[in-house]
């Protein structure tokens, strides 16, 4: 809390601090207007060049960070479905009579996967989806270990990517 406390009173003292120098500013420029009308504005050319190249700097920090953010968000997807296609390649090194209910998991797995993404907007229909995801690895896992238990060899390779 004292931090939250900090922070706060340290940006509205520099908000304020701002506004008092702006202030200030204005009250100057007035009274060299007055005092000299040809040569008040001398000079601010250089400011105002300053000011939108800093401006620039910062969209360009800006479009930066969020074209790096969505490229490791894009990986972060590319990684999980690479790892969700090798796990159900893996199920037909399994007895045939596991497999039909771990490729059922599997597809309701990649189906709530996906209504998670299209969902994204909405946080509490996100959250319940990723209920229905939790459920449904729960059952993958417990369908798992209990092929592991017959048949344990290829069992460790599907159990790796769970």
């Amino acid at each position: 809390m004292g931090l939250v406390f900090t922070s706060v009173a340290f940006a509205l003292a520099m908000f304020a601090g701002m506004l008092a120098f702006a202030e200030a500013g204005r009250r100057l420029a007035r009274k060299r207007a007055a005092h000299d009308p040809d040569g008040a504005w001398l000079g601010t050319g250089i400011v105002d060049g300053a000011v939108f190249g800093l401006f620039g700097l910062v969209i360009a920090f800006t479009f930066s960070g969020a074209a790096s953010r969505f490229d490791a968000r894009r990986l972060l997807i590319v990684e999980e479905v690479n790892a969700i296609g090798t796990a159900y390649l893996r199920l037909d090194v399994l007895p045939a009579e596991t497999q039909p209910g771990l490729r059922e998991s599997f597809r309701r797995y990649l189906d709530s996967r996906i209504q998670v993404y299209r969902k994204f907007p909405d946080a509490a229909a996100v959250a319940a989806e990723l209920e229905i995801v939790k459920r449904v690895e729960g059952e993958i896992w417990t369908q798992a270990l209990a092929a592991e238990r017959g048949f344990a060899p290829a069992a460790r390779l599907l159990l790796q990517n769970c």
